[in-house]
């Protein structure tokens, strides 16, 4: 049988809260009687019991298991650090053969291309557990009339007037900040980042683009007030006075608890079994993650290089992440050129590349716009955050401080928001 299947089910019985984590479904495991052992642990898990061998030496039909030497030899297979490698390679395997399946029913039945991707992608968002009882679900508001209601605060932005209009960041929604380049998408989200990890939150940023490197110094320079150009040689450019401030800076910055992936072409799934890894190291804080940005998400390769089915899937991914950890996600995305042949070039939802599968995912989308930077007399250095879509408030603009030399927001270390 496959040792991939025994490594998998050896760490669910070593380390039974990967259970409540993983996207791996009893269906996803290609031998009938895995399949049946994870249907009976996950029946233990719901009944409050443990999934050990202890607890599977009371089944009556522990024989048709193999027994407790079987899952003994299951145990040993146990590798809990490369459980992420281990149920990505089971989601693969599974993958492709229900990918033979579709195509040979396809070839059989003659269908449609269009039938053909729909049934691809249905396998793209499987997840683990959607199902609720009537019971289950009642039970859960049973004690309402007499509770005191716990209502989500969201993660504040350290905007307040951005507060209002979106409540923050919620748990389970999707954020897409869009830009076309140079407006400030980067800084904005490492403002967004600092202040989450600064309010007790665990900001992951995944950086498709940026070298972690580079990241940090963007990092250093907004939260210190230093003008970037001096990053590039700060034991040469910074002044004594700013280079005694440097270790304030770093000691500021590292409360945040903000972790930098820069990893290139990573995928949903990838990002996935990281935010759970680091889910459990830190296990007292919420996650918020953080992506940059949306197109350089390594798609599927069943969509064969379409790029409207690839942000599609990657869209619906991206919600599917924030609504199963509980957390918000916020990506950026980049605009197409078409904004810079009109006459008024603030954004709109047409402009974002691929909109379609993005606004409607979207619970939140965020124009960036600086009248400064197509019109360089301008004495307007505002950065403008264009709200154009809040699926639980108000829509409208705000006008923020933002240093392009620094590249600091309002709200933050305003009183170095200088350029020095």
């Amino acid at each position: 049988m496959s040792v991939v299947e025994k490594t998998f089910l050896g760490c669910l019985i070593k380390a039974e809260y990967l259970l409540h984590d993983t996207v791996i479904q009893p269906d996803h495991l290609e031998s009938e009687r895995h399949k049946e052992l994870m249907r009976r642990m996950v029946m233990l898990k719901r009944e409050g019991k443990n999934i050990d061998l202890l607890t599977f030496t009371t089944l009556p039909d522990l024989e048709t298991f193999g027994g407790m030497s079987y899952l003994t030899e299951l145990l040993s297979y146990a590798n809990i650090e490369k459980f992420n490698d281990t149920e990505k390679l089971l989601l693969e395997l599974w993958k492709e053969r229900e990918k033979r399946n579709i195509l040979t029913l396809a070839a059989m039945n003659d269908w449609e291309i269009a039938k053909v991707v729909a049934e691809l992608d249905k396998i793209n968002q499987s997840k683990m557990e959607d199902h609720t009882s009537i019971h289950q679900a009642l039970l859960r508001i049973y004690e309402a009339p007499w509770e005191e209601q716990h209502h989500a605060k969201g993660v504040t932005t350290g905007i307040k007037k951005l507060d209002l209009m979106t409540g923050g960041f919620q748990g389970g929604e999707v954020t897409i900040v869009a830009g076309r380049p140079s407006m400030g998408k980067t800084d904005v989200m490492l403002h967004f980042a600092k202040i989450s990890g600064w309010a007790g939150y665990l900001p992951l940023v995944f950086s498709l683009e940026m070298p972690g490197k580079l990241i940090t110094s963007r990092l250093m320079a907004s939260t210190g007030g230093f003008n970037r150009a001096k990053m590039r040689d700060p034991k040469r450019m910074l002044t004594q006075t700013q280079k005694k401030k440097w270790s304030d800076v770093i000691g500021d910055l590292d409360e945040t608890n903000l972790q930098i992936f820069d990893g290139a072409g990573q995928t949903v799934a990838e990002m996935r079994a990281k935010t759970r890894k680091l889910m459990h190291e830190f296990p007292s804080k919420k996650p918020i993650v953080f992506i940059d940005y949306l197109t350089l998400i390594q798609a599927n390769e069943f969509y064969g290089g379409n790029p409207h089915l690839q942000v599609t899937e990657i869209s619906k991914a991206l919600k599917t992440m924030a609504k199963d950890f509980d957390c918000p996600v916020i990506c950026l995305a980049q605009l197409n050129r078409s904004v810079e042949t009109r006459a008024n070039k603030r954004p709109m939802m047409s402009d974002i590349r691929e909109s379609g599968s993005v606004e409607q995912d979207a619970d939140i989308i965020l124009f960036l716009y600086r009248e400064a930077y197509y019109d360089k007399d301008s004495e307007d250095h505002s950065l403008e955050m264009i709200v154009s879509k809040n699926r639980n408030g108000p829509v409208g603009t705000i006008k923020v401080k933002y240093n392009e030399h620094t590249g600091a927001i309002e709200g933050q270390y305003e009183q170095n928001s200088n350029s020095s």
